[in-house]
């Protein structure tokens, strides 16, 4: 996908009503074509979430987080340093931890997602170091049991795991123009907007009888997350929703 494709699937999604769009990764902030693309959103008068892990943050995505269309969201799993950089698997604390200070003092709200990984984290403590920052906004998640969990190595799909809602009206696009009904589920292709519009491939049959069997594996298997307000399936912020967006779900990516 390259940068005129990202934009047309912007404009497909606009003229659908689709009022917010996500960016997340990987890191979405590394993305050549991500800033364009970010101010192609707003353009467009459509509000916009940046999941980022604040770790390299420019003064141009700063300057895009104060837009009062764009919601900032991340994910922070520990007050302590040692135990968050275990966690990532890379010596990111002190910059998320910094950036999310440095987004407080521009004016910025936060989302800042707690994302559980066992019994050992210091949850209770990082959520109290967050609220003394002055983060209003904190969700708390459980890791999800899809591809590479920061937590440890690959973990097998397991669609019990999702919140059920995948699929309505909201859905992912990955990077080679694949949409599936969920970011945590790019093994369940339902077509590809190189091929297909988007509103033939969200009103398909494909994803009707996919979102039928992510239904049934929910019912099936249930979903124990924990309950902080918001709602369960997706990174970010939607409102009674589990899906990207803004602003109020718990359930959010591993890094």
């Amino acid at each position: 996908m390259g940068r005129e494709d990202w934009m047309g699937v912007v404009d497909q999604a606009a003229e659908r009503g689709i009022a917010r769009i996500q960016l997340i990764g990987g890191e979405p902030t590394l993305h050549p074509d991500a800033i364009p693309l970010a101010r192609y959103i707003l353009g467009r008068g459509m509000q916009l979430e940046v999941f980022t892990n604040l770790v390299y943050i420019t003064e141009e995505w700063w300057e895009i987080f104060q837009d009062k269309g764009v919601t900032l969201a991340t994910s922070y799993y520990s007050d302590e340093a040692d135990q968050h950089n275990t966690i990532t698997q890379r010596s990111s604390h002190r910059h998320t931890r910094g950036n999310i200070a440095k987004a407080l003092a521009l004016g910025i709200e936060p989302v800042v997602s707690i994302i559980v990984c066992d019994d050992m984290q210091r949850v209770r403590e990082t959520r109290a170091e967050l609220a003394l920052l002055g983060v209003k906004r904190i969700k708390i998640d459980r890791v999800r049991p899809f591809g590479r969990a920061v937590c440890g190595g690959d973990q097998k799909a397991d669609l019990s795991g999702l919140c059920g809602r995948c699929g309505t009206d909201r859905a992912a696009v990955g990077p080679d123009g694949t949409v599936t009904p969920c970011v945590f589920t790019p093994f369940l292709g339902v077509g590809n907007i190189a091929d297909v519009s988007l509103d033939r491939i969200l009103d398909g049959p494909v994803m009707g009888a996919t979102k039928g069997l992510i239904r049934e594996s929910v019912r099936d298997g249930g979903d124990d997350g924990e309950d902080d307000g918001g709602n369960k399936c997706n990174p970010g912020t939607v409102p009674e929703e589990c899906s990207p967006g803004h602003p109020g779900t718990e359930c959010s990516p591993r890094n």
